[in-house]
């Protein structure tokens, strides 16, 4: 792979976290990415690292084996239209990490068969503990497949799923970190009312959501079980999870969860 050149249409957050990632991971060199950006300083950066830059889509996706979409959906089909121009598009691999753009909307742009590669990578990929969903459909081969996914593993884990599901994942996947976010800063701001120091309470709590996800992870176990060994007969941590259940914790996030789905299909028939 590290002879094989990758290109990024868009050179924002995501995008700056792949390279990172695919540089720090030692999978691909500097002088093989090519990067587009109509934002001329951020051009001037990365072509300080050595990265190639240009502000015409079209030239990034000529030296391109791979082409990385990463920008807004709503620019998709500008981005598109030039890149039904160039002349050996059906030899390169078109990789979309936008929410709601399927594969058969990206082909409709072009008069020949295209490679298209699907994925819907979350915001933690900037630190490199991302959670990325990939799907693909023939001409990409299994193969290729492999070295797309192989790039998002660089930014952290990878999970393949049928392009059925594209939709479905973004709220257990895309968003989620949002809910994280909202869970960790209320923990924290009750640890705050009792008088802990609120630096302290936020890294008390950001460790303990960490720790609890790994031990899902890595023992295998289900968080129903890890739960229960925490919850000691008449101890604190049940009379806290009985108030959770008494709120409606499980299915205010199921309810919010499928809002968030129902209106990732709705966007999702703009680009079907």
């Amino acid at each position: 792979m590290n002879s094989m050149n990758i290109g990024f249409i868009g050179a924002g957050n995501m995008a700056s976290a792949i390279m990172n990632g695919m540089m720090k991971a030692a999978i691909v060199n500097t002088k093989n990415i090519y990067v587009s950006d109509m934002d001329t300083e951020k051009l001037s950066i990365l072509q300080d690292k050595g990265v190639n830059t240009n502000i015409n889509n079209t030239i990034i996706a000529e030296h391109s084996d791979i082409i990385i979409l990463a920008v807004k959906p709503n620019i998709y089909s500008a981005v598109l239209k030039e890149l039904s121009t160039v002349s050996n598009i059906h030899k390169k691999i078109i990789v979309s990490i936008a929410a709601g753009i399927s594969i058969k909307y990206i082909k409709s742009f072009f008069d020949c068969e295209v490679k298209v590669v699907r994925t819907m990578p979350n915001t933690p990929a900037l630190i490199g503990e991302g959670m990325t969903v990939t799907c693909f459909e023939e001409p990409v081969s299994k193969d290729e497949f492999e070295i797309v996914n192989q790039i998002f593993r660089s930014i952290g884990k990878v999970e393949s799923i049928s392009e059925n599901y594209m939709n479905e994942v973004i709220a257990v996947n895309g968003s989620s970190p949002a809910y994280i976010y909202m869970m960790i800063e209320a923990m924290a701001d009750a640890a705050v009312m009792r008088g802990i120091p609120r630096n302290i309470a936020y890294n008390l709590v950001s460790q303990s959501v960490a720790g609890a996800a790994r031990m899902v992870m890595e023992t295998g176990k289900h968080p129903g079980e890890l739960k229960d060994a925490v919850c000691s007969p008449a101890g604190t941590t049940i009379q806290a999870v009985y108030q959770l259940e008494k709120s409606g914790f499980r299915s205010a996030l199921m309810d919010a969860m499928e809002k968030c789905t129902e209106k990732a299909i709705e966007l999702g028939k703009k680009y079907s």
